[in-house]
């Protein structure tokens, strides 16, 4: 027979959705061990309720009115450090599991997750540890195999990626002083330094980089 400790995972939900947080309610007051301290419809709400009480574990709504998920995750993370979160929703989005794994959420639920493994996922949060929605492994795994994209002209300065992007037309050092409003000798002291940075050593290089990959803003 399984045990629990004598104090219960203290649980708050968040859910724009009151039918969703009656039905998980339901759900976890079935289970020995468990309490929903409280409900809340939206962020601002959430974050007055962890002011108020102690909470081990949140439920959170990927899509809610008002501040994203990353951003309610990241301020509830500052108000109650000690609250775990799993966030809950319809369907997985690539990016959103990045960015609420990054502000601090540990679980990670589709609403179509049956009952003995949400009761699960609220256990395993509630100790620390992460919790993943069955199937999603693979997706995780290859969201973290994939290339960060890399700003390769992050070592730049604002006037060097102005030079770089008319060198990248074609444009002399002459031609670039006159569009920029410097004088020749500037201009070349630029490319020399951006062709540096970058580790070229001809402008035609620098041309043919950019024709790759575009200088930003």
């Amino acid at each position: 027979m399984t045990t629990f400790d004598a104090t219960p995972i203290r649980i708050l939900l968040v859910d724009d959705h009151a039918i969703v947080r009656e039905g998980v309610r339901a759900l976890c007051e079935d289970e020995p061990g468990m309490e929903v301290v409280a409900e809340a419809g939206d962020g601002t709400e959430a974050l007055a309720i962890l002011r108020r009480h102690a909470i081990d574990v949140a439920i959170v709504d990927l899509k809610m009115p008002g501040m994203s998920a990353a951003q309610l995750v990241t301020q509830m993370r500052h108000v109650a450090p000690l609250c775990n979160i799993i966030i809950f929703t319809s369907y997985a989005e690539d990016q959103a599991l990045v960015e609420v794994t990054q502000a601090g959420a540990i679980g990670y639920l589709l609403k179509d997750v049956q009952r003995h493994d949400l009761l699960a996922a609220i256990r395993a949060v509630a100790s620390g540890q992460p919790w993943l929605h069955q199937g999603m492994h693979a997706q995780v795994v290859a969201l973290l195999r994939r290339k960060p994209v890399v700003d390769r002209y992050a070592v730049l300065s604002q006037r060097e990626r102005s030079v770089l992007k008319l060198l990248g037309r074609g444009l002399s050092n002459r031609q670039i002083a006159a569009e920029l409003v410097l004088t020749e000798g500037t201009v070349k002291g630029y490319v020399s330094n951006l062709l540096r940075k970058l580790d070229l050593t001809q402008r035609t290089q620098a041309a043919l980089l950019v024709a790759r990959e575009p200088v930003g803003d």
